[in-house]
């Protein structure tokens, strides 16, 4: 009985201790003690305000994601950005841009390529300039605690969000029919009957994508960062090159212009109207690998046939509805951190 009391006290003894220096910590917490330098950690949201110069990249119908790399070259383009981001935590930032990109696709590209003959033979080409707006989050791999100004060297980040953008197709006409070679807008002439009876309506040049990436930024000074980005935008469009459905009747889009047919149909064309290479022998080839040209016989392919079979009824396809069509920026860019509040010395 005398030991069960001895082990009573003790505990007893034991639990009051540990309350009474529970209760001092708490108390020196409330009144600066161990914990006080714990409130020079809060982080302190930024904003950072950057320009951005790089290249663009297509994939769809005219680029194929098939030949990613091949895709990723053969219609590189330009564009240029300027991004708001809101730093809200160690980590997590929230990115509004705005960014302007210009496109480019050109079936001339698949000239002698196997598998692609087809491609070649539409002869489709286009260029398309798209404004963007965008709303992104940003994740840096690496925290910066309470301000940016003890932010890490090299920072890491990866980024998601939704974008609006504006487009407008254009091409160049058939030289030898149209003595301009100014570029054309494509939507305004259905070129695949979009709003004749009978087809589908004309597809919008206001669409959505969805921005995902990956970038890095490296301090230069305690303000300023050169930074650089790769994000591939997914549309909810397949008409950013004006090729996502069928052949529509020439004589129908004969009625609405006879440069609406003339676009919607380009198979036959002796030069390729962008890059001007002659497509005499690729033509032959095809003709002949499809039993419709026999090269011996000396005469112009181009004068054998007035219509080429998949490339000229309703039912043959101009562009596959498979895949929406894509875009891919890169990005160099610099960025200034704005200070924050200045906070006056405190006079003793």
């Amino acid at each position: 009985m005398k030991k069960h009391s001895q082990l009573l006290v003790f505990w007893l003894i034991a639990t009051l201790s540990s309350q009474s220096i529970l209760a001092q910590f708490k108390f020196s917490n409330l009144f600066g003690g161990k914990e006080k330098p714990r409130k020079n950690r809060i982080f302190e949201p930024t904003s950072t305000v950057s320009l951005g110069f790089g290249t663009s990249s297509y994939y769809g119908d005219l680029s194929p994601y098939s030949r990613i790399v091949q895709s990723t070259f053969n219609g590189m383009r330009w564009n240029a950005n300027f991004n708001f981001t809101r730093q809200i935590s160690p980590t997590v930032g929230i990115r509004f841009g705005l960014t302007w990109a210009r496109i480019s696709g050109d079936d001339s590209f698949m000239n002698g390529v196997s598998g692609y003959e087809a491609n070649f033979m539409r002869n489709l080409h286009f260029r398309n300039d798209i404004k963007e707006l965008s709303i992104v989050g940003q994740y840096d791999l690496v925290r910066t605690e309470r301000s940016y100004l003890r932010r890490e060297q090299i920072i890491p980040y990866i980024f998601g969000g939704i974008a609006v953008f504006a487009h407008d197709p254009v091409a160049r006409p058939d030289s030898s029919i149209y003595q301009s070679r100014d570029w054309v807008r494509l939507q305004p002439l259905n070129t695949e009957g979009q709003g004749l009876p009978g087809y589908a309506t004309p597809y919008s040049l206001i669409s959505v994508s969805f921005p995902v990436g990956f970038g890095v930024r490296y301090k230069l000074n305690p303000n300023w960062d050169l930074g650089f980005e790769l994000g591939f935008r997914y549309t909810l469009t397949d008409y950013l090159d004006d090729a996502g459905g069928n052949y529509a009747d020439p004589n129908d889009l004969v009625a609405k212009s006879p440069l609406s047919r003339d676009m919607g149909n380009r198979t036959l064309e002796r030069f390729a109207a962008n890059r001007g290479i002659d497509r005499k022998q690729g033509v032959a080839n095809y003709l002949t690998s499809q039993g419709l040209y026999d090269p011996a016989s000396g005469l112009d392919p181009f004068t054998v046939v007035t219509s080429v079979q998949g490339f000229s009824d309703r039912t043959d396809q101009r562009g596959s509805p498979k895949y929406n069509d894509a875009y891919m920026l890169t990005t160099f860019k610099l960025i200034y951190h704005i200070p924050g509040k200045i906070r006056c010395p405190v006079i003793r």
